[in-house]
């Protein structure tokens, strides 16, 4: 049964049947409906968790770090200067390998101070180990955490949702939401194994000092588990869609099949990059957009499998790497390294919660079939 839901409240119901033991969140717009809602759960009574309100989103981070060490599903949620704020203990969290899953309401980083949406404060942690997942739609956004608590604790490597800020958590979409029993069947208790968290009776000790000899044999191990966790995330994904009926995979390819200019972006603008695809093939051109859904781990093969037959890529980036190009855009220009006749442009947009429209789409669809510029700003 579909209902009309505000994308925060999507999340924060999905949240609660995935029966977090303890939820920890410090507000801070526009993540701050979700945490609103789960606090609002358990006080009417409809939520086991224990919720604890942070005085910081570094407190919030530590909070679930530590109730995750002591061996239960936890869960928090931030955005923009909070995540910021978490980065010492995000990396901490994945380099213990604590199955956490956060929520990121994706918004622009200061300064100047901007609460609109972009994903710039995601993409500035995008090398601390985590499992990154983006949706598109409030339903996907939902939907996605369901997988992300069964993907972390299958690799015991924590897993960030990204939801574009106000432009999915303020807005109602339609979403399918599934029983809780349906979620309980398909996300089963959480149950640890022996010496992967503390415990009293059996002492341990959890990220403690390493030195130089063991340093980067951790990290390298972290490395190829996360790198290997795509097979896992694959599998989760195709599970999810036998069981719900809905999902896709790690990239989405949508329009012609046999496009030589096509887009690649992330997020809540594959909507309106949908729409401009389907105007240009009614036009009689050939376009087509690839979704990447899975940023980290990099889908390599998935996307050069996707791209074969493109000769113009438009990579349509809601952040940039100062003084470089679009991060998206660096990340598929090392995929694609061996395809030397590929004309890829980076194409950075929206930053601040500029809007992206179809007529600007369509501009960047003739711009990038020149060979010029390898950096547009759409502004």
């Amino acid at each position: 049964m579909k209902n009309c839901l505000e994308g925060s409240n999507a999340v924060a119901l999905m949240v609660n049947m995935c029966r977090p033991a303890v939820v920890s969140a410090y507000p801070i717009t526009p993540q701050t409906h979700i945490v609103e809602d789960l606090s609002k759960f358990k006080s009417d009574g409809s939520a086991t968790f224990e919720f604890v309100r942070a005085d910081s989103e570094f407190a919030a981070a530590s909070i679930v770090l530590g109730s995750s060490a002591s061996g239960v599903r936890s869960y928090t949620a931030t955005s923009s200067q909070g995540l910021l704020l978490m980065t010492e203990v995000v990396f901490t969290i994945a380099g213990m390998r604590l199955p956490v899953v956060m929520t990121v309401a994706n918004r622009a980083v200061s300064g100047p101070i901007n609460i609109w949406n972009d994903q710039q404060d995601a993409m500035t942690v995008r090398d601390s180990g985590w499992i990154m997942l983006f949706a598109e739609t409030n339903q996907e956004a939902a939907d996605l955490h369901i997988s992300a608590f069964k993907i972390a604790e299958l690799t015991r490597i924590p897993v960030m949702v990204n939801m574009d800020g106000f432009v999915l958590t303020h807005t109602y979409e339609p979403v399918e939401m599934p029983s809780a029993e349906m979620v309980k069947k398909y996300l089963p208790e959480y149950k640890p194994a022996a010496g992967q968290f503390l415990d009293t009776s059996d002492p341990k000790s959890l990220g403690t000092f390493a030195t130089p000899e063991d340093y980067i044999d951790i990290r390298k191990d972290l490395f190829d588990d996360l790198a290997s966790s795509k097979t896992v995330i694959k599998k989760e994904f195709i599970s999810f869609k036998k069981y719900f009926g809905r999902g896709g995979g790690l990239v989405e390819y949508y329009g012609d099949k046999n496009a030589k200019t096509v887009f690649v972006s992330m997020g809540s603008v594959i909507g309106t990059i949908k729409d401009t695809v389907d105007e240009l093939n009614e036009q009689g051109e050939k376009a087509a957009v690839v979704k990447v859904k899975c940023f980290r781990p990099f889908p390599v093969d998935e996307i050069v499998k996707v791209l074969n037959k493109a000769k113009n890529i438009a990579v349509i980036d809601k952040s940039v790497s100062l003084g470089q190009q679009g991060i998206l855009a660096l990340e598929l220009k090392a995929a694609m390294q061996g395809a030397s006749k590929v004309n890829i442009t980076s194409v950075v947009a929206g930053l601040g919660g500029r809007d992206i429209t179809r007529k600007d789409l369509h501009k960047v669809y003739i711009q990038v079939q020149k060979i010029g510029k390898k950096v547009l700003f759409l502004n």
